[in-house]
């Protein structure tokens, strides 16, 4: 099978699970890669989205949680979205692309390259088979106005959440968001920390404010420091992300007392290696860390999708919130745990089902041509 997974950098929640999905394909036997359809038109073009949202988000996050509402109002309109019509002049783009390299199905973790293959559909354009895969623990504006062949949600509770968009309950599969494999496996926390060279006798904090470093981590940090900064037998590891900026403030002020990175491929030995995560509510980060069995705490959402990824996670006791006074609370009994409990609401295995998903679309593409 030939599959095409079509993604954007607006946050690595979303190339993230676009990886883990190639990675399965390809483990499966099948012929897999990953493109951000906006650097067909010119990479300059596909930065600039990305770079945008990644700026609003870092330093203005109640601007881009207006947004986010403006988006939930506009959706109960009768009529396309602006984010349909702008998707839609990459229409000629991708569909050229298609035809010099066919596909048996595009699989599509972002919601603007369903928008153009939409749009491609509504102007009478052949597609292959299609799949939307939800990264958040909510139906996300405009999602109802794609035209997919499936849709692959967070979790089967939030059918009602779909549902009340319109969208067509036969198209909705429950299975779950998807993380590389490697969040999944029975690694020992010593072995995780031998592989990353840290100490064994020692406990370490990962912290994070996901890929591109939103949220105030370094205020987060800053208290940390205060209560474990001196504690011989726990360390602080934190992501940086994208956020260079506050890497380098924080290295200039702290120095050796916390171990700071920017962007990493070993996320999963991180998680496996450290007695708790504490981290913005993406959904798939949220998701990476409960399926490597790291106790959970979340900071202060961006406001709008996060915001409801940390309500279903806290209501199936999956995270707590350590924003404000019960910071320093919260993560001395989350060093105390032993492990996370695996938690039958996260599925380890979306990465997997939805191959299986793909691959009973195609065939059945391929039996009735």
């Amino acid at each position: 099978m030939e599959a095409l997974i079509l993604s954007c950098g607006t946050g690595g929640g979303h190339n993230a699970a676009g990886a883990a999905v190639c990675e399965a394909l390809t483990r499966r036997g099948h012929h897999a890669w990953m493109l951000n359809p906006f650097t067909l038109k010119s990479e300059k073009l596909a930065g600039r989205i990305d770079n945008t949202y990644i700026k609003i988000a870092q330093r203005a996050p109640r601007l881009f949680g207006f947004a986010y509402k403006l988006g939930d109002l506009y959706r109960r309109l009768p009529w396309r979205s602006p984010v349909y019509f702008l998707n839609r002049k990459m229409v000629p783009v991708l569909a050229q692309y298609l035809q010099q390299h066919p596909v048996d199905v595009i699989i599509m973790p972002h919601l603007y390259p369903a928008e153009i293959v939409t749009a491609m559909r509504e102007q009478g354009l052949a597609t292959p088979k299609t799949i939307f895969v939800a990264t958040d623990y909510s139906c996300i504006p405009f999602t109802e106005e794609t035209n997919c062949d499936a849709y692959v949600i967070a979790a089967a509770e939030l059918t009602p959440d779909y549902l009340r968009f319109g969208m067509d309950a036969s198209k909705l599969h429950p299975l779950g968001i998807p993380v590389r494999g490697g969040f999944a496996g029975a690694m020992t926390r010593q072995e995780a920390k031998r592989q990353l060279g840290l100490d064994e006798d020692k406990q370490y904090i990962l912290l994070s404010g996901g890929s591109i470093g939103a949220g105030k981590i370094d205020l987060v940090l800053y208290r940390l420091l205060r209560r474990y900064g001196k504690d011989s037998g726990v360390h602080i590891i934190m992501i940086c992300g994208s956020h260079m900026r506050i890497l380098r403030q924080i290295e200039k002020r702290c120095g050796s007392a916390v171990t700071l990175i920017g962007h990493t491929d070993q996320m999963a030995l991180y998680m496996k290696a450290c007695s708790v995560f504490i981290g913005k509510p993406g959904g798939l980060s949220s998701t990476e860390a409960v399926v490597a069995g790291v106790p959970l705490l979340h900071t202060a959402p961006i406001p709008g999708c996060e915001t409801k990824n940390v309500r279903f996670f806290s209501e199936h006791g999956l995270s707590v919130n350590a924003d404000g006074k019960n910071l320093l609370e919260q993560t001395q009994s989350a060093l105390q745990q032993q492990c996370a409990p695996v938690q039958h609401i996260i599925n380890p295995h979306a990465a997997e089902d939805i191959c299986r998903l793909a691959e009973r679309l195609a065939g059945a593409a391929a039996d009735a041509s």
